[in-house]
């Protein structure tokens, strides 16, 4: 009897969670001084300079020189436009509503792979969507706020980046399940911020700060590009070749629920009851959605 499929990827699914819960707070430290272009542009280019030697000793290159044009593009698509989106978006709403809103991947993720790769989800993954989408959406109610900031920019605006951002993650993991799937995943999460990085680099150029960036920045942005860029992407790719991009792209659902854990622990926020509560909502939606558990006779 072999072993459930869920025990060789649920470690690397709780691992990603952890680490991406935390990328907003870095992502919104970083652009509040140099800006959204610039911060996703290093962010990037510090996680390709992490990732490329690993990957050179690893003996990858021929690998990737013989498949850089759809990893290179998927960079674009799954890095660097959603990196841009969400560093404008965490400087009109609150670090932990634009987590919720990055929750909503999975589904998108999951009509794309549906639509593209025919991969059309069972009775308890459809429940399990639906039960996570609602969890978020409570918790959403009991913590988000559109009241209008002083940056002058409508809040509107950071939440239609946040949804263009994850359309763009959706998009990019059905491309890379079918044209990019016998690649190692050190492989596709390398080329991915070198593209990421070409991308960026003009923009990030013409609208850099006029200033130079302080100490606590620097240390901001080499963590959001070591672990959560370069170790997390990683994670993710071997999470959609081992099981599939609309399974993977539920890794999102748990993110919320790390990042409101970070804020307590770290910056003395409050926990309620609700929050807890929509947590697992949002974990039972997770685990059925994943395949981790399923409905009886389903």
């Amino acid at each position: 009897m072999h072993a459930s499929p869920a025990k060789g990827w649920l470690a690397d699914f709780l691992i990603l969670a952890a680490i991406w819960g935390s990328s907003f707070l870095f992502m919104r430290l970083a652009a509040v001084e140099l800006g959204p272009l610039p911060t996703a542009a290093i962010r990037v280019a510090i996680a390709a300079t992490f990732l490329l030697p690993i990957m050179l000793a690893k003996g990858h290159w021929a690998q990737l020189r013989q498949h850089w044009k759809p990893v290179l593009f998927v960079g674009a698509l799954n890095s660097g436009i959603p990196f841009a989106l969400y560093s404008f978006a965490v400087l009109h709403i609150t670090t932990g509503f634009s987590s919720i809103l990055n929750a909503t991947v999975p589904l998108f993720g999951a009509v794309v792979a549906w639509l593209w790769l025919g991969d059309r989800p069972t009775l308890s993954r459809t429940v399990g969507l639906a039960i996570g989408f609602g969890g978020v959406v409570l918790l959403a109610g009991g913590q988000a706020s559109f009241k209008p900031n002083d940056s002058g920019i409508a809040p509107a605006w950071a939440v239609a980046a946040c949804l263009a951002a994850t359309t763009c993650y959706a998009l990019a993991a059905s491309f890379t399940k079918k044209h990019i799937p016998s690649l190692p995943p050190l492989v596709t999460a390398t080329g991915s911020q070198i593209g990421a990085t070409l991308v960026l680099a003009l923009p990030a150029l013409w609208y850099r700060p006029d200033h130079w960036p302080s100490t606590s920045v620097w240390w901001s942005l080499l963590v959001v590009g070591v672990l959560c860029t370069g170790v997390a992407y990683i994670l993710y790719f071997k999470l959609i070749e081992n099981s599939g991009p609309a399974r993977a792209l539920t890794v999102t659902f748990l993110v919320p629920v790390f990042a409101i854990a970070y804020g307590v622990l770290f910056l003395g926020e409050s926990v309620t009851a609700w929050m807890l509560l929509c947590g697992a909502v949002i974990l039972l939606g997770t685990s059925l959605s994943s395949g981790l558990i399923k409905l009886p006779g389903r």
